[in-house]
């Protein structure tokens, strides 16, 4: 998508409402395990304000249910923005009405001011969609939106993470800012041309590792990708469902018995690019202490797959290996419980020796990223993306009706 970027706006002495992805994963002291999305946003913000501008910062955190719930608020974000920018960052109580309205009235050039989380409103999360089909919630979302929009003289979204909804503040609130300037920041910029470039013009090999739970959540990607790709990796408990479409005893494994017609037919046009686990490791359930092993084909009733077994992870290895471009999305098998993370531990590994053998590898966010991050390879990587969901919706190639809104440059 060819958007105007936040280079071309003078924001100096302008409200600047930036809608980022702040959805940080906090521990029960409400305190930020892994800051990664905040540091993600602040070239934008640093760009915003050392111009001048007088940043007002929007996200959501967790899925509080339409109402204010203390768990689900964004203070801890602005305490922790506030100490790596080495200045106050105001959280106001709400992000709609007449007191965050004076707030941001007064936040002066290079200040910010960070707004309660967007989803403390039912008005956010209506869906765009629904919203057309019933007045009174179109009415709710319109009322939000305006508020919001009200805010500020310029619109930023550097959120991809949520580029795929149709939430308020993403679509609803740059709509009605009729004449403002819309652009996307330094982190959308980076994610659209990553994953951008990686479809439309891709170095070859080029190689896509799919893995995850369910193959329902990745069959418009493998749609998508199989011709594009000179191979297609398939792992994870998604694997079994086409164990299942090749007549396979998958045991307690999970298997999607609705999409097994799928998975023949995703064989059939995958043919020799659609590459499958030859054996798995296996257990009784899914815990450290269980006895494990490695069987090839078969898996007997009383035993579960868990992750992919040592031949699997030498062929996919060998095939990344070769790549020169890698798209990974979704964890080889249950890596959060050892030894069921050696596969995706392993394919983490030599994704980061094929970015050092100069192939570009690109880690589709979600599970896959969390997983590089426990192998500690993470600055090992080309680029890392911020939105799982919204990383598959990219690579199937589905519209972002927020980014469609944004300013064409």
């Amino acid at each position: 998508m060819n958007k105007k970027t936040i280079e071309s706006v003078d924001v100096k002495d302008k409200r600047v409402l930036m809608r980022a992805d702040f959805n940080v994963p906090l521990d029960d002291d409400l305190a930020i395990t892994d800051d990664r999305r905040i540091q993600s946003a602040l070239p934008t913000i640093k760009k915003i304000l050392e111009g001048g501008g007088r940043l007002i910062l929007m996200s959501h955190l967790g899925r509080p249910k339409g109402k204010p719930e203390a768990k689900y608020s964004l203070a801890p974000v602005a305490k922790r923005l506030g100490e790596i920018l080495k200045q106050n960052v105001p959280l106001a109580p709400d992000c709609v009405g007449d007191v965050v309205g004076a707030l941001s009235e007064g936040v002066k050039s290079g200040e910010c001011l960070m707004l309660e989380n967007l989803r403390f409103h039912t008005a956010e999360t209506i869906k765009d969609t629904e919203a057309k089909q019933d007045a009174d919630k179109r009415a709710i979302k319109d009322e939000f939106a305006c508020s919001l929009a009200d805010l500020a003289e310029v619109y930023v979204n550097d959120a991809f993470g949520t580029c795929h909804r149709d939430n308020a503040s993403m679509l609803t609130v740059p709509k009605m800012m009729n004449g403002k300037p819309k652009v996307i920041g330094y982190l959308v910029k980076k994610e659209l041309e990553f994953l951008g470039s990686s479809l439309a013009h891709p170095t070859r090999p080029f190689v896509a590792v799919l893995g995850g739970a369910k193959v329902s959540d990745k069959i418009g990607v493998i749609d998508a990708l199989l011709p594009k790709c000179d191979h297609v990796l398939i792992g994870g408990a998604m694997m079994y469902t086409f164990f299942a479409a090749k007549g396979t005893t998958t045991g307690k494994s999970l298997v999607e018995p609705k999409f097994v017609d799928e998975a023949k037919r995703l064989m059939e046009i995958g043919g020799d690019k659609l590459l499958l686990p030859t054996d798995s490791v296996v257990a009784s359930e899914i815990s450290s202490n269980a006895d494990s092993k490695t069987i090839e084909g078969s898996i007997p009733d009383d035993l579960m797959g868990l992750d992919i077994g040592p031949a699997s992870i030498s062929a996919f290895s060998n095939v990344i290996k070769n790549a020169k471009t890698i798209i990974w999305n979704g964890p080889m098998g249950v890596f959060e419980t050892p030894p069921f993370d050696r596969g995706t531990m392993a394919i983490a590994k030599v994704m980061a020796d094929a970015t050092a053998n100069g192939a570009t590898t690109i880690i589709g966010g979600g599970d896959s990223a969390a997983a590089i991050e426990q192998a500690g390879l993470s600055d090992q990587m080309t680029h890392i993306s911020t939105g799982g969901g919204a990383s598959l919706e990219f690579l199937e190639g589905k519209p972002f009706l927020a980014l469609e809104v944004i300013d064409d440059a």
